[in-house]
């Protein structure tokens, strides 16, 4: 990437954090933010069973899937629209926002009234149509980095959003395909200490999906948080074990309350706070 200090996500173009309301959270605060909440939708006694659950321990923002990109066709692709409304109904009862991924354009504007946060998930973080689409539009994005590409396009994959006119965006760093199967995918906390040197933006990271296991998921966690990271999004269910997708990633409500336990004496040795 050449050095041009026109780059809207550059600390070039502007020194301090960038920092925006979504709700009553103050995003790139000094508290690290937590969102939680199942891979998928599956039904509003399940979605209202792990809010409860996940706000109590200290959330404060709800994410669930509505439309799934899956590997296989065969795999349970989400509840759509029916589900995009339950996670809305269960955010309004909660007060909390809402974040989850979109999945084309069409959907923007729907998004755009129902969302909180918008997420773009890895397969489309190079879709730049949809990139610009966002950027034309007000509410926040959560974008994360694609299977495979650099900290340089992740970059300038938020380029499109910003320079469209959207100066609310989130990087999310979710992992990436690398030699390592012990995880699926390898988790570079370089990349997130990088990205978050380069850009005044504020950084999210999604250690559900880089760990793949369960097991994984919380010492991801607190490792993203000594890193600097400002936000983080965690797959949580009221049952893993009969969860319709990623299962195997899908931290319990309790075991996602002793992961909230660490990350506070994390975020408290570094100077900053979870709620």
């Amino acid at each position: 990437m050449k050095n041009d200090n026109s780059y809207k996500f550059s600390r070039e173009f502007e020194k301090a954090d960038k920092k925006f309301q979504v709700g009553e959270l103050l995003i790139h605060g000094n508290e690290v933010v937590i969102a939680a909440g199942p891979c998928s939708v599956e039904s509003e006694g399940q979605m209202l069973e792990t809010a409860k659950g996940v706000i109590n321990a200290g959330a404060s923002i709800l994410r669930g899937g509505a439309f799934k990109p899956r590997t296989s066709p065969y795999s349970f692709q989400g509840l759509g629209v029916e589900g995009l409304e339950i996670l809305e109904k269960v955010g309004k009862k909660f007060n909390v926002p809402i974040v989850t991924e979109i999945m084309n354009t069409e959907l923007i504007d729907l998004y755009s009234e129902k969302v909180d946060i918008i997420q773009v998930g890895a397969r489309n973080a190079q879709n730049f149509d949809m990139l610009k689409r966002l950027g034309m539009q007000k509410r926040p994005v959560l974008l994360k980095n694609g299977l495979g590409t650099t900290v340089d396009e992740w970059l300038m994959s938020s380029e499109y959003i910003l320079s469209n006119g959207n100066d609310n965006v989130i990087l999310c760093y979710r992992g990436a395909r690398g030699i390592e199967n012990a995880t699926r995918f390898s988790m570079d906390i370089g990349a997130v200490v990088v990205a978050k040197k380069i850009s005044r933006l504020p950084i999210a990271v999604d250690p559900s999906h880089a760990a793949g296991k369960k097991e994984f998921v919380k010492d991801f966690a607190l490792a993203a948080i000594a890193a600097g990271a400002d936000m983080l999004e965690i797959e949580v269910h009221n049952n893993p074990e009969k969860a319709l997708s990623d299962k195997e990633q899908q931290l319990s409500i309790e075991e996602f309350g002793e992961l909230m336990d660490d990350a506070r004496v994390v975020a408290k040795a570094i100077g900053r706070k979870i709620r």
